[in-house]
């Protein structure tokens, strides 16, 4: 049985996930109407990550015989007027979700869930990929997004980004 506050926590973090499934899902949506299909693609299969994230919390508070609240997601705030939007609030939205990773590992630690932190393990590490990626779609669109030949480059190689499922054992 997880700490009351620790399961609340993971529980509510499956909808921050299905929150970033849907805003990359928006993202990707105006990158499909600027007629960027490599950005598009490149949200898509993040719009997938973070479905799967939300499914692996769920996986194990069902594992650890919690009761699972599902909430509301709510639609996407951020409006998108320039291509270089979804890349800058999806650093912030990245950040931000470290910050909520961190806040459930810290009430794991301080009741001494080991294996809640080990869980959370793979989650720390993979929220400092996320950001990592972020960060370097951001420096990439400054370094060649306003050149029209680059942009179309840079779409390219965001086209063959393909989807991977997590292995996470649980």
């Amino acid at each position: 049985m997880l700490d009351k506050k620790v399961s609340e926590l993971l529980n509510d973090q499956i909808n921050k996930e299905l929150y970033s499934a849907y805003l990359y899902l928006d993202f990707s949506l105006y990158y499909q109407e600027q007629g960027l299909d490599g950005f598009a693609n490149w949200y898509m299969i993040q719009t997938q990550e973070e479905r799967d994230h939300a499914m692996l919390l769920l996986q194990y508070l069902q594992n650890n015989g919690e009761h699972i609240t599902l909430k509301q997601v709510d639609k996407p705030d951020k409006v998108c007027g320039a291509l270089r939007d979804p890349l800058e609030f999806a650093l912030e939205h990245e950040r931000y979700v470290t910050s909520l990773i961190h806040t459930i590992y810290d009430a794991a630690h301080e009741v001494k869930d080991y294996r809640t932190m080990q869980f959370l393990d793979w989650f720390v590490k993979e929220q400092g990929e996320e950001e990592k990626n972020a960060e370097d779609m951001v420096k990439k669109f400054e370094l060649f997004g306003t050149d029209p030949k680059s942009l179309y480059m840079l779409d390219n190689e965001m086209a063959g980004r393909a989807y991977s499922a997590p292995s996470l054992v649980l």
